[in-house]
């Protein structure tokens, strides 16, 4: 799993950004890199049909997630809307999901984490 220090991470500078972290650092299997695109108590609905709160369970799930190896591929991102300081972000799934869906926070130091996250719809 990853060793980079969160100094040394880049930060997402837009709401479109952390789709783009995200599949980077599955695909370098840093859980902690993942884990730091979150708020602290941020809201994960994984796995399907449940909610994941906050950093530490956040981390287990995708601990979990990177056991597997998965590799990730970029997704097409659809228009992100805003709202003050916050933004709804969305991809077309290359996977055939049926969505997925973000909420991101601006910060103070202006770099953007997630604060609701539905990766994939329940079927």
């Amino acid at each position: 799993m990853g060793t980079k220090t969160g100094a040394t991470r880049e930060k997402a500078t837009s709401p479109e950004d952390l789709a783009r972290l995200f599949v980077r650092r599955v695909n370098d299997g840093d859980v902690e890199g993942l884990v730091e695109l979150y708020e602290d108590d941020a809201v994960l609905a994984f796995p399907p049909g449940h909610e994941t709160v906050g950093h530490a369970a956040i981390r287990a799930v995708l601990e979990k997630m990177l056991a597997a190896k998965p590799r990730f591929a970029a997704e097409e991102p659809l228009p992100t809307v805003f709202h003050g300081d916050l933004a709804l972000t969305s991809t077309r799934p290359a996977d055939g999901t049926g969505g997925r869906v973000q909420v991101a926070r601006r910060q103070p130091d202006g770099s953007w984490l997630r604060i609701i996250d539905r990766p994939e719809l329940p079927r």
